[in-house]
C-alpha cells in the first residue's frame, strides 16, 4: 500500500515538474492584452527607428511595420484612436483598420506593440477639431485649430498593450 502511495506522490511531482517547463516556455504575449488581429511580440521596431523612417517618407508612401512605443493619448469617447510616442515631441495618430476594434480608454501611458501601415498624412482643419473634442479638449483649444496638419499616422490591424 505504502508503495502506491509514494508512486502516486513521485507522479505528481513529475507532473508539476512538466507544467512549470511549459509555463517557461510560452509566448510572450502573454504579458500583453490583445486587440484586433493576432501578432507576436517579437520583431517590432522601436519608436526612434519608426520616426526616422517618417522623416524620410513622403506622403504617398507607405510601409508595413510592427513598432513598440509608449501610448500617449486616447479617444475618450470609444478608444477609437491612440497617439503613440516617437520621441523628440513628435507622435503618431494610430486609427484601426476597418473600424474594427477599439483599445481602452484608460490605455494612455502603457506600452503598446502596433502591426499595420505608418503613412504621411494631411489632416483636415474639421478632423483635427473632431479629434481634440474626442480627446476631451476644452472650446478654447478647439476654437484654437485654424490650419490643416501633416501628420505622421498608422492603420493598425492589431495592438498589444502590456498589462
Amino acid at each position: 500500500m505504502r508503495k502506491i502511495i509514494y508512486t502516486a506522490f513521485a507522479v505528481l511531482a513529475l507532473a508539476s515538474c512538466k507544467k512549470n517547463e511549459e509555463i517557461k516556455g510560452t509566448d510572450k504575449t502573454e504579458a500583453y492584452a490583445k486587440f484586433g488581429d493576432s501578432l507576436s511580440s517579437e520583431g517590432a521596431i522601436t519608436k526612434e527607428e519608426l520616426l526616422a523612417k517618417y522623416k524620410t517618407m513622403k506622403p504617398t508612401d507607405t510601409l508595413n511595420i510592427k513598432v513598440s512605443a509608449k501610448i500617449t493619448d486616447v479617444c475618450q469617447k470609444k478608444g477609437c484612436w491612440m497617439n503613440l510616442d516617437l520621441g523628440e515631441g513628435k507622435s503618431a495618430f494610430v486609427k484601426f483598420k476597418d473600424y474594427g476594434f477599439f483599445v481602452p480608454k484608460n490605455a494612455a501611458e502603457s506600452e503598446a506593440i502596433v502591426n499595420g501601415k505608418a503613412f504621411i498624412e494631411v489632416t483636415s482643419i474639421d478632423d483635427l477639431k473632431e479629434y481634440a473634442k474626442d480627446a476631451g479638449k476644452s472650446k478654447a483649444a478647439i476654437d484654437s485649430i485654424v490650419a490643416p496638419e501633416t501628420n505622421y499616422s498608422f492603420l493598425a490591424d492589431g495592438v498589444l498593450i502590456k498589462k
